[in-house]
């Protein structure tokens, strides 16, 4: 019987197995391959790709520089906003780790100690209740089993099969499918853009370069026609200058935004949730990267005082990230309601001149 079980080896469920390996027996399981031979389109993950202040903080925390090879250029000090419905254009100095979002995961896969029991390829189909553990039921390919744990850690994302089973009644936060796009880009764009258009999306949409390829990506809201909307995302980019080449690749995923705090599960019944799949993401800014390290370091912190009645602990331990949380809401007011955003880009507050633009 292992320790802790852990589901999802993205940036919370890897670090996390890392923290912990030298203290407990510990199971590694993930859907994905994440091998250097494996098929790139069946395990990168639908993500921009861009490291933001606070995750490069948390890196810092944790005593981690990124390698080279995780990079990819041109680095980003720059964010274009558009805002298609007022015509308003302008530069905001930012600083973003541009990056591989699949060889970022394998860096932090590779980190984890060989005492971690790792499992690529391999699906959470669900637990039961046993005596003194849960019995987890795991599947690869057609074959079916079960392994035993102590605690479960659920870090499998934003739609997480571990949450839906152990926390039916709780709501989940706002739901969208991001959809990014890889296309050809015939000059390079050395910023990130963001682009607010409300007959596409109340959230946002970006552009991304990455070497000679251009992402576009759009959070959309479902059941809206959302192939009609990723076309006019297209249409307005064009307007705004951008000329996209041929599509080399399509991404989709579901995308969470929680609008108040209630919408985050941080622990119960021996089963904790880090990341994503607890709901940990900015709603001002979709930015998960910070949430996942974070949620994934106290958890481990909280475990060094052993495993019984982890689940207080967890959740007082977690008080200022919901504070957090609530900050980046009121934030998100100003980004994406109207009448604020207009008043902020048209004073130009905190905005920049871009010369040669």
């Amino acid at each position: 019987m292992y320790d802790i079980a852990i589901i999802g080896a993205g940036p919370a469920g890897a670090t996390f197995a890392r923290l912990v390996a030298d203290t407990y027996k510990v199971l590694l399981v993930d859907r994905r391959l994440l091998t250097e031979d494996c098929d790139k389109s069946s395990s990168t993950k639908c993500c921009g790709g861009l490291l933001a202040p606070d995750a490069q903080a948390m890196l810092s925390k944790m005593g981690l520089g990124l390698p080279r090879s995780v990079l990819v250029s041109p680095q980003l000090f720059v964010v274009r906003a558009i805002d298609v419905q007022q015509n308003i254009e302008r530069y905001y100095q930012r600083f973003y780790i541009n990056m591989d979002r699949l060889k970022f995961d394998r860096w932090l896969l590779s980190m984890v100690p060989p005492s971690v029991e790792v499992r690529p390829a391999c699906r959470f189909i669900s637990y039961e209740k046993g005596s003194g553990c849960l019995k987890i039921n795991l599947a690869e390919g057609e074959n079916r089993y079960a392994e035993s744990a102590k605690i479960l850690v659920a870090a499998d994302g934003a739609l997480s099969r571990v949450r839906k089973q152990a926390l039916p009644g709780r709501p989940f936060p706002r739901t969208y499918i991001a959809i990014q796009h890889w296309v050809e880009a015939d000059s390079r764009l050395p910023y990130f853009s963001t682009l607010f258009d409300p007959e596409i999306t109340d959230y946002y949409c970006w552009t991304i370069p990455k070497e000679d390829r251009l992402i576009i990506g759009a959070a959309l809201q479902p059941h809206q026609d959302v192939l009609g909307r990723f076309k006019r995302l297209r249409e307005r980019l064009q307007d705004s200058g951008f000329r996209l080449g041929k599509t080399i690749r399509r991404e989709s995923a579901f995308l969470l935004r929680p609008l108040r705090t209630g919408q985050v599960a941080t622990a119960a019944n021996g089963i904790a949730f880090l990341g994503e799949a607890a709901g940990w993401i900015s709603p001002s800014s979709a930015e998960g990267f910070s949430y996942a390290f974070r949620s994934a370091l106290i958890l481990a912190d909280v475990l060094r005082g052993g495993l019984d009645g982890f689940e207080k602990r967890f959740h007082q331990r977690t008080g200022k990230m919901r504070a957090n949380l609530v900050l980046k809401s009121l934030k998100s007011r100003f980004i994406y309601g109207p009448l604020l955003r207009n008043i902020v880009m048209r004073t130009g507050l905190q905005s920049m001149r871009i010369y040669g633009s």
